[in-house]
């Protein structure tokens, strides 16, 4: 392969991915170019490249995944070189030969080595041949359901169903017994085929209380190869990455050694280049071959943060043509680091993805402990279309026990309005004694059941009194401004001989006001306490009964209130509701189990119109950002129709089925 330099770099991809390539590929010198969808015309990708290009419409299969597309654009651009990002084109081996094809540099692996671990069959066969140890299994192509069955039995429950071609969690059951199985396969089967446009699948014996090691490993075109270190992502919730660490905790020299080296040899199987990585089950000191990913992953930075390597500088070079820039002795790792992935979700809603406007964003400074790769600003949508995954926070400090110090310090000053998100869940997984003392297996958070997901009252009660003070002191302010006509922008709670009263109009909360001297006397749920502080573009910083508090409140801006505000303290985000907006209790929402959850697609019909079912009977599967979700009959009954057919689209609410209660007529 002949060295050339690099000059033009096209981006198939978006979000902080893309911004995170530009900005070594701008470090570099190198002309960076975006691609975007109809969502992402104002994306900030968009925004940093230096030539932007529409692509088609918002779902991916429209525009980030047409391989033809995007490599047209790559041609009438004259990019010499192409990064695919994670996700997408990034592991799709005729893209790559398209690529190669046209003479434009693909800055990941050949398209060989793509084919070679694309197929986790394949992959298996391989590793076997090079002496990786695997978990028992059935890896080969024949795919009928009763077949798969009898493997299954053989392999011995429980028994975890795979996508050959997937990957981050989808196309993935965990299969207890064999009533289960069948099910459970077709499940897979159509995450797969939606995901990767292939279903087929390998069975593997679910390992017990395992960690997730990997291993980062680099070649170039010249037979060089290297490992930079490991990384533990165990904690993990549906075989999706939560917090990763690097260095792995509890490795001996020996073993990091041994896991380092398999990892070599995976690469050197397969004629590897570029930046990859060999995914391991950990059980004690065995391991296990698990995947080998033949692109960049969402959690190098803490790679990067140990060894002081740029990974896409890297990649760049090697697509170029140069070898390798250090040997396996000139790798030292240094400190600890961790990454939290930082999701548009809800976790007291079993984690659904949300999508929204970021009213309200405000970051850590980066500094050399801290870092931010995001795509987002204030202001931006979060479309229903993509992943929801919005950010991630990585720290890095001289050991474990300090950096994650830092990580929950840095989690308490990441502060986000406009939807849910999964902030304050991080900090009570980065906060647990459990993960303070080393890494857990991958069960872990599946284990802790709510306990994660639980809200500090204390720190609720505080953010509810800082909300009040935000609100009243919005109130003053607009008081001395003019005179408003809304009826929540009068302090008028005037009584003949007694102080002046105020009420805090907070949907189901118990507020009311004095304005003191110094501030006020707020009674909260019969305990009354005394706040005084000040209001600052929207920073709240308040004294509750002599204790300072710091906070970010959204709406409480340019003298006027909304019909909510959202109080961000610390690793809390908690939004309150004025009760002058028609808002939806939450037993009424509960009430229609059968709506959508959050914008999709309608994927499956379970159930035959005029079945007899039971409460609890899975009725009707949508799919959005990614996942499948089913929705269930909230009652016993008969299932007189469905209001959208298998694949329409659907918004947030809709109601999917309706199902004609019979419990009365059966009393």
């Amino acid at each position: 392969m002949n060295t050339q330099r690099l000059q033009k770099i096209l981006i198939a991809n978006r979000g902080e991915i893309a911004c995170r390539v530009m900005r070594s590929a701008k470090q570099m010198g190198l002309t960076t170019v975006a691609v975007y969808s109809d969502a992402d015309k104002h994306a900030q990708h968009v925004k940093m490249a230096d030539e932007a290009y529409h692509v088609g419409a918002a779902p991916s299969k429209d525009s980030y995944l047409v391989a033809d597309k995007i490599l047209q654009v790559a041609k009438d651009c004259g990019a010499d070189c192409i990064h695919p990002g994670y996700g997408f084109l990034s592991e799709n081996s005729e893209f790559a030969k398209a690529c190669e094809a046209n003479n434009i540099a693909f800055v990941g692996p050949p398209a060989s080595s793509i084919e070679a671990m694309g197929s986790k069959t394949r992959a298996k066969e391989i590793m076997a041949a090079a002496n990786v140890p695997l978990v028992p299994g059935y890896y080969g192509e024949k795919q009928d359901p009763a077949f798969l069955q009898s493997e299954a039995e053989k392999i011995g429950y429980p028994v975890l169903i795979k996508a050959a071609f997937g990957g981050g969690g989808k196309g993935m059951r965990v299969v207890q017994n064999a009533k289960q199985f069948m099910s459970a396969l077709e499940g897979a089967q159509r995450e797969a085929i939606a995901g990767f446009g292939n279903d087929l699948v390998l069975l593997e014996r679910y390992v017990n209380q395992p960690r997730h090691v990997e291993v980062q490993v680099f070649a170039d075109n010249y037979g060089n190869c290297v490992y930079l270190g490991d990384r533990d992502c165990s904690l993990q919730r549906r075989h999706q990455k939560v917090i990763e660490e690097a260095p792995a905790p509890g490795l001996s020299d020996e073993l990091r050694k041994e896991m380092g080296e398999a990892g070599v040899r995976c690469a050197l199987a397969i004629n590897y280049r570029g930046a990859g990585t060999v995914e391991f089950l950990l059980c004690g000191d065995e391991f296990f071959f698990m995947e080998m990913n033949t692109r960049l992953q969402v959690e190098h930075p803490v790679t990067e943060m140990v060894t002081g390597v740029d990974l896409v500088n890297w990649q760049i070079n090697i697509a170029g043509g140069q070898t390798l820039p250090l040997e396996q002795s000139d790798i030292q790792l240094q400190g600890h680091s961790f990454e939290a992935r930082i999701y548009a979700e809800d976790p007291a809603n079993d984690f659904i993805p949300c999508s929204g406007t970021i009213e309200a964003l405000h970051t850590p400074l980066n500094s050399e402990f801290v870092r931010i790769d995001t795509g987002i600003a204030q202001g931006d949508e979060i479309s229903p279309f993509y992943d929801p995954m919005i950010a991630k926070l990585i720290v890095h400090d001289d050991n474990r026990e300090q950096a994650l110090s830092r990580l929950q310090h840095a989690l308490e000053q990441f502060h986000l309005a406009g939807f849910s998100t999964n902030i304050g869940f991080l900090h009570n997984l980065a906060s647990h004694p459990t993960f303070k003392q080393g890494a857990p297996s991958t069960h872990f958070i599946a284990e802790q059941g709510d306990s994660l997901v639980a809200v500090d009252e204390s720190l609720l009660q505080a953010s509810q009194l800082i909300g009040a003070f935000a609100y009243l002191e919005s109130l003053t302010s607009t008081q001395n401004a003019q005179n408003s006509a809304s009826p929540w922008q009068q302090l008028s709670g005037f009584t003949l001989n007694a102080p002046q009263a105020i009420k805090v109009p907070f949907a189901d909360l118990q507020l009311s006001a004095i304005k003191t001297k110094a501030g006020y006397t707020i009674t909260h749920n019969e305990h009354v306490f005394n706040l005084q502080g000040t209001l600052n573009n929207n920073l709240c910083s308040v004294f509750i009964n002599g204790e300072k508090h710091s906070a970010h409140v959204t709406t409480v801006d340019n003298n006027t209130v909304g019909n909510s505000l959202t109080v961000m303290n610390k690793a809390l985000q908690t939004k309150l509701e004025l009760v002058d907006k028609h808002y939806i209790s939450s037993h009424e929402s509960e009430a229609l189990p059968l709506a959508a959850p959050l914008n999709g697609t309608v994927v499956k019909h379970l159930i035959d119109i005029g079945s007899t079912i039971s409460k609890g009977d899975a009725v009707v599967i949508i799919e959005a950002m990614k996942m499948e979700y089913t929705l269930n009959a909230p009652h016993d009954g008969i299932l007189k129709s469905y209001c959208f057919g298998e694949g329409e689209l659907v918004t947030h609410g809709a109601l999917l089925a309706i199902v004609e209660d019979t419990t009365e007529e059966g009393a």
